[in-house]
């Protein structure tokens, strides 16, 4: 946009040289522009280029501005009324006089100063990922709905827990028929013991913000602790939450339930951590039933 303003400039230098050495009336038979447009540079023309640059055509004033007594009265009910809302402020001004729409007085408050500005928002910066040291140190936890096609029941509705340590992998399945905070502590229960017979002691559990795992975005119950964060705590885990609305910071465990979902049969579905396969009933019942 500058070099296209510069340009014009520059023509229009040209123009009024050419026009001062051989007259207006030549000048515009050569340039093809009309003998009005070159008199009105002309008069803005005092030898340099920037004095041709296009000039702001908003206007200074307006037949409808407030006037200088409109705004006193809006200063002064303002600085006597500081805590007042807009609506009862526009009331009080008509009272008083006052003319204009509640949006003109937003408007010319807002052009004022009166309102007072918002906070500057601190940019989020995402922390490094923390590599995990040993087995334990942090185990991953979500929950998804298992896909029909998975189920031989029609009537039946279940639900897969899944649990990783971030660093041996290792993968811990349970299903439930409801997502609660009841089947959250059961899972918790079993996966304490199933990492510990493999020598694995569970030291932090990192989940989202659902409410079978806490209560942090309930409006009734956010110092109520669960039945999940009871029974972490009584096992001596600490419960780890991610920040909302950010799923990529469990992203171990959502892409183990990506990979469950984008398989194309039962049998495949729940492989990854079986030695054989087998169908998917038999798979969800023996996840059911084991310790």
């Amino acid at each position: 946009m500058s070099k296209r303003i510069t340009q014009d400039m520059a023509y229009r230098q040209s123009l009024m040289k050419y026009a001062e050495k051989h007259g207006v009336k030549r000048a515009s038979r050569r340039y093809n522009k009309s003998r009005s447009y070159i008199y009105f540079w002309k008069a803005r023309w005092d030898g340099t280029a920037e004095s041709l640059a296009c000039q702001s055509r908003w206007p200074h004033s307006h037949p409808n501005q407030h006037t200088e007594a409109e705004l006193k009265l809006i200063r002064d009910m303002r600085r006597r009324n500081p805590q007042l809302g807009m609506v009862e402020l526009w009331h009080r001004l008509r009272q008083r006089g006052y003319t204009r729409r509640l949006e003109s007085l937003f408007r010319v408050m807002r052009k004022l100063g009166m309102f007072p500005s918002s906070p500057k928002q601190v940019s989020y910066r995402p922390k490094p990922y923390e590599q995990m040291t040993y087995p334990g140190q942090r185990i991953q936890v979500d929950v998804k709905v298992v896909p029909r096609l998975c189920i031989a029941d029609p009537e039946l509705r279940l639900y897969q827990y899944t649990a990783i340590d971030e660093f041996t992998r290792l993968r811990f399945l349970a299903a439930y028929p409801e997502q609660s905070t009841c089947s959250s502590a059961d899972f918790l229960k079993k996966l304490f013991k199933w990492y510990a017979r493999r020598g694995i002691c569970a030291e932090c559990v990192q989940t989202d913000n659902g409410f079978e795992f806490t209560n942090r975005f309930s409006n009734s119950k956010r110092d109520l602790p669960t039945l999940f964060e009871t029974t972490a705590a009584r096992l001596g885990i600490r419960h780890k939450l991610i920040r909302p609305y950010t799923p990529h910071h469990n992203s171990k465990v959502e892409r183990s339930h990506r990979e469950d979902q984008s398989a194309s049969t039962p049998a495949t579905a729940f492989t990854p951590w079986m030695t054989s396969p087998c169908s998917a009933l038999s798979i969800i019942a023996a996840l059911t039933t084991s310790p």
